[in-house]
């Protein structure tokens, strides 16, 4: 059920107040879509579709309209556009004939599903032919979608980097759902941020420090526990010991947690002497002592990642040893890793392993953690997220509309219902004008008339978002991404 104390009514740009009385006369039904635009020169061809459900059972299931709401909305909206536009007796009207729950469709792609940017991914229409206001006075709402959508793909796509160098320098990508850690929770704008962008993030990795993410995905999507997390040190209790100490303040979390892992920040006076002097001799015997179930994850935070990286590296094999893998490449003893959590976004984790491998390095070595780049240095314009209505019906008759303007054909919209399918070469493709033949079409109903009808498991989604072989094979990969780029799905 939504939440009881959100007012529906007001969640809306105010300028939708108004469009119950511009529509053409007798228009019984609108008909509208969203879709993430194609855009050639774009470095992401395709997008996981991720948080409808959510928003669905925070906000739009159940009863959502009712009187004390209806007149808090009159008022507000008198005292805001200082006139009387605001539709009173259309809401009164669901209220009593809909129980106060919303007489609208939603069909929508099951989600975790890889989309090829340019498909449609949900559509939305009126139920009852007196309310067809109201598919276009929740685009407001429905368009945040392109938030957890935007997290989940851009995960995905550090996932595909980290999987392509692990498989190459390690032989398999063994650990691979942990390999990035999410760090973003005090780096976005809310707790509904962090929630919906933490469990964007945990459709592909299994790793976080975002509780808010894993309570989002608890609460929706009925999974006890989607990350894992472990011991760490921040800056603030290594230097309270003050900089004389700070080998005290390393022995004293090897003290603490001697039974499982422990990541140690290194850094806060010169991230190599620490590594050489301090774990590498003072401590060194402490560290040897550990297992790969207790093991000493070293965190550098500053400086040049790729060069840091390589650095400390370089100290801990001179102090550790090391040892080569089935296929070649160094590894560190297994009571010894680094995780790189500063400066790391799509780029720079692709450019620190590829300087790794061109060293020797595995990858399995280096575990990294994202805040900013994973949650928040995104925005809508980065898929090109859009909502567009496509299809009406006016004194019983359908007429397919869309937008295309001359000063930016891509911002041309679709036409008439749509449906998505699987064409016959294997990909996926929307098909326009109503022409789509129902048994074909991978849009599923997941919204009707108030009702959740389909309630996706977080499991389920990680099943439809796993990496396939293309993802793993770069030139494969290309051929799939010509392909998507040249417009056939």
């Amino acid at each position: 059920m939504a939440a009881q104390d959100f007012n529906f009514l007001l969640a809306t740009d105010s300028y939708k107040i108004t469009h119950y009385k511009q529509y053409p006369p007798n228009v019984s039904k609108i008909y509208s879509y969203f879709e993430c635009r194609r855009k050639k020169t774009s470095q992401f061809s395709e997008v996981v579709f991720f948080g409808l459900q959510y928003l669905l059972k925070r906000y739009l299931t159940g009863q959502v309209v009712t009187e004390e709401k209806i007149q808090e909305a009159k008022l507000f909206f008198q005292m805001h556009l200082k006139q009387p536009v605001f539709d009173e007796e259309g809401w009164r009207k669901i209220l009593e004939r809909h129980d106060g729950r919303l007489p609208i469709r939603i069909k929508a792609v099951p989600e975790g599903r890889i989309i090829p940017r340019g498909n449609v991914l949900f559509t939305v229409e009126n139920t009852d032919p007196d309310f067809y206001w109201l598919t276009n006075y929740i685009e407001t709402m429905l368009v945040q979608m392109w938030y957890p959508i935007t997290v989940s793909t851009i995960s995905r796509e550090f996932k595909k980097i980290i999987a392509k160098h692990l498989k190459a320098t390690s032989g398999s990508v063994e650990g691979l759902d942990l390999k990035l850690h999410d760090f973003g929770y005090r780096g976005v704008s809310s707790q509904e941020s962090a929630a919906l962008g933490g469990a964007a993030h945990l459709v592909n990795f299994c790793s976080t420090d975002t509780v808010a993410g894993l309570l989002m995905a608890q609460r929706y999507y009925g999974c006890p526990m989607a990350g894992y997390s472990i011991p760490a040190a921040e800056h603030s209790t290594i230097i309270s010991w003050g900089r004389t100490r700070e080998k005290e303040a390393f022995e004293q979390l090897l003290d603490q947690f001697s039974s499982g892992p422990v990541s140690v920040v290194s850094d806060s006076y010169d991230i190599f002497n620490a590594c050489k002097h301090i774990w590498g001799d003072k401590l060194k015997e402490r560290v040897m002592e550990r297992s790969q179930d207790s093991c000493l994850v070293i965190r550098p935070d500053s400086g040049d990642p790729a060069k840091t990286v390589l650095e400390v590296l370089k100290i801990l094999e001179e102090r550790f040893g090391c040892s080569l893998n089935s296929v070649g490449y160094k590894v560190l003893p297994s009571y010894l890793r680094i995780i790189q959590g500063d400066g790391i976004d799509l780029n720079s984790v692709n450019e620190i392993l590829q300087k790794l491998s061109d060293e020797g390095w595995s990858a399995e070595n280096v575990f990294f953690g994202c805040g900013s780049a994973l949650l928040q240095k995104l925005n809508r314009d980065t898929l090109s997220c859009a909502f567009k209505c496509s299809y009406v019906e006016s004194n019983g008759k359908g007429m397919d509309v869309y937008k295309q303007p001359v000063t930016d054909l891509s911002k041309g919209s679709k036409r008439g219902r749509l449906s998505l399918r699987r064409n016959s070469d294997g990909f996926l493709e929307t098909v326009e004008k109503g022409a789509g033949k129902p048994e074909e079409d991978l849009l599923v109903t997941v919204f009707e008339n108030g009702s959740l009808l389909r309630d996706y498991s977080l499991e389920e989604i990680r099943k439809n978002a796993r990496l396939r072989d293309e993802d793993l094979n770069p030139t494969l990969h290309m051929l799939m991404h010509n392909h998507i780029i040249n417009g056939i799905h």
